[in-house]
């Protein structure tokens, strides 16, 4: 009984926060020299979401939160189509996931490349690209 009295308390202290699911490696090509056609390198994969998640913190329930399982298939999806540019390949992931949850709102997706091909030593290549969410265009119009 106290913890169904927690649990009735808990949507009124949290605020909406921050989902992450980061370092997802993938050993793909993308990439626009010749090699980088054929020669598999490790990216990875950064995604963050600003979301409500009161209704999941309250019911512990998988059907009230965004199934970041589900979000990792749709990343690995477009990982497997092959880009010659980081830029492109962020942005298919972006709109991916913005079609397979039109209800999500601002997030983010980070696509980080291994040794990239450069003159010199550089430890990664990373392109970042962003979400906003419907409603917030909404409100910028009014």
């Amino acid at each position: 009984m106290d913890s169904d009295k927690h649990n009735a308390n808990i949507g009124k202290e949290i605020q909406p926060g921050i989902l992450e699911l980061e370092g997802m490696e993938f050993h793909v090509c993308h990439g626009c020299l010749p090699q980088e056609k054929t020669v598999r390198n490790l990216f990875t994969v950064d995604f963050r979401a600003e979301l409500d998640m009161t209704a999941a913190a309250e019911s512990d329930d998988l059907r009230d939160a965004l199934d970041y399982g589900l979000v990792y298939d749709v990343i690995r999806k477009e990982m497997e189509i092959h880009s010659d540019l980081l830029e492109h390949l962020a942005g298919r992931i972006v709109s991916a996931i913005a079609d397979a949850f039109p209800r999500l709102g601002n997030f983010s997706i980070r696509v980080s490349k291994r040794r990239p091909p450069v003159n010199g030593v550089a430890a990664w290549s990373r392109v970042t690209l962003f979400n906003k969410s419907n409603s917030d265009a909404l409100h910028k119009n009014k």
